[in-house]
């Protein structure tokens, strides 16, 4: 599994761009990682095999797709927190290549 060499935010694109130690280059858009954050509250979970629906979004607040800063967790993510509060979901690695090497085929589709 691939590690982060460089995390770094690029506000004027809107992206964060991560360098990997394989090489790799992967920009993701910073409204993508916020509507997909991995946690139960924005995503459901599974417990016992029953799915739980998460909770109807309220409406948006200010700052909801500004990072006001990205903290490491452990050696294996990554958990930003933004503007407006909202801290939930860790971003793992192996969740981030996914992410990356589907933005890169998408990249390459256009």
């Amino acid at each position: 599994m691939a590690v982060p060499t460089k995390i770094k935010l690029n506000k004027e694109t809107k992206e964060l761009h991560i360098t990997w130690d394989d090489g790799k280059v992967y920009n993701y858009p910073i409204p993508f990682l916020r509507d997909e954050s991995p946690d139960a509250g924005n995503k459901g979970e599974t417990i016992l095999w029953k799915h739980y629906a998460p909770p109807e979004p309220g409406p948006d607040k200010p700052g909801k797709y500004e990072i006001e800063k990205i903290e490491m967790v452990g050696n294996y993510a990554i958990q930003i927190t933004w503007k407006d509060g909202y801290n939930f979901g860790l971003y793992s690695w192996d969740l981030l290549q996914r992410w990356g090497e589907f933005f890169e085929v998408k990249d390459n589709l256009k």
